[in-house]
């Protein structure tokens, strides 16, 4: 399969949906043409073409909200292409994570069953951005504006309360107690993060690097 083999339309373009390779949420829909699609290919970023201003440009050019591309697929038909992408900032021009935030439609019964059954990784991705709606919103009463109108000292004592009862559990090993208590240190870790306005992401890119560097060495 080569950049040529893909099925342009009239005006040279093709869709391309982004995707966080992460979350996996969409992030955005463009339109790239061949050039900019060996373009994305060959700095590893996104670019694209603009309708609008008959141009190409590259995400984040400005804004500093680059997407760096993990993988781009290409449907069945050839004439859509999938780029899944770790993005460095929001990916909509308005500063929201997707462009796709406004709802048309929805099944309140199917959406409680859906969030109902996040799986555990992506509860970390939802806790992150319910701290970061807390720390904007500071609503009363909630635990989490509480620590953030105490500051960064109150929530690194908490830090190391948590760290303690981890290792008080695990000295006990109580794994029913372990569980709870590392949920807690997670919770505070990333209240933390926040307060530092260091993504969560960010402590992802170090694992995954430390991995891949592992691997190379095996």
């Amino acid at each position: 399969m080569t950049i040529e083999s893909i099925k342009y339309d009239e005006k040279g373009l093709v869709p391309a949906i982004v995707q966080d390779a992460s979350t996996k949420e969409v992030l955005t829909l463009a339109y790239m043409n061949e050039e900019s699609l060996k373009k994305s290919i060959e700095t590893g970023e996104t670019w694209f073409f603009s309708r609008s201003r008959q141009e190409l440009w590259h995400k984040g050019e400005t804004s500093g909200n680059t997407q760096r591309i993990i993988q781009i697929k290409y449907d069945c038909d050839k004439d859509a292409l999938v780029v899944l992408v770790l993005p460095n900032g929001p990916a909509c021009h308005k500063g929201t994570t997707s462009c796709f935030e406004e709802t048309l439609y929805e099944e309140k019964s199917a959406i409680d069953e859906v969030e109902g059954n996040v799986q555990p990784a992506e509860i970390l991705t939802k806790l992150e951005e319910l701290i970061k709606e807390r720390e904007a919103a500071r609503p009363e009463g909630a635990y989490t504006t509480y620590l953030f109108e105490k500051g960064v000292d109150k929530i690194l004592k908490k830090v190391g309360e948590e760290a303690s009862e981890v290792i008080i559990a695990a000295k006990n090993r109580d794994k029913e107690e372990l569980k709870w208590e590392t949920a807690d240190l997670l919770y505070h870790v990333m209240v933390l993060l926040r307060e530092q306005d260091l993504a969560f992401d960010e402590v992802l890119k170090v694992l995954a690097k430390r991995h891949e560097e592992k691997s190379k060495q095996e």
